[in-house]
């Protein structure tokens, strides 16, 4: 069973969580899934919610223990970017940074706070949402891909 949510809305919440899973040395992201609130019935109507409405979990896996694995669920989400790993490069996190800010929150990996201001959306991968939460996910350790029907809340 997985841990419950455990919301990030403060510096020292990000510290911890940074903590926790050391700084996210040596991890990697396992899955990813978005998800909007936008669908089409069966009578084909469409539901366009009209708020930030875009979700993204990413699941994080490392070379440590307790935790393994961690479950991100970044909602209300501005921008996401992922930039694949080139060919003949490997995929390895060596760290992350979480800050916390006005607007929500930004996670972006292996670039340090100091160079925020300069990411650059054609090498760096980041995300910004109004919401964090995480959980203890270290039952998905492994090479197994899961059903995303069945997490999403």
């Amino acid at each position: 069973m997985m841990d419950k949510w455990i919301p990030i809305t403060t510096d020292i919440e990000a510290e911890r969580l940074l903590t926790l899973f050391g700084e996210f040395h040596d991890s990697c992201i396992r899955e990813a899934h978005i998800w909007t609130g936008h669908f089409v019935s069966p009578d084909l109507s469409m539901s366009c919610d009209g708020g930030l409405d875009t979700c993204v979990n990413f699941l994080v896996q490392r070379q440590f223990r307790d935790p393994s694995c961690i479950e991100l669920r970044f909602e209300q989400v501005t921008r996401i970017n992922v930039v694949p790993t080139p060919v003949n490069y490997n995929s390895v996190i060596h760290n992350a940074t979480l800050i916390v800010h006005g607007d929500g929150i930004t996670w972006a990996l292996d670039l340090p706070e100091s160079k925020l201001e300069e990411i650059d959306s054609s090498q760096d991968t980041w995300v910004t949402a109004k919401v964090l939460k995480y959980r203890v996910a270290d039952e998905l350790l492994g090479p197994l891909k899961r059903k995303y029907t069945d997490t999403i809340d």
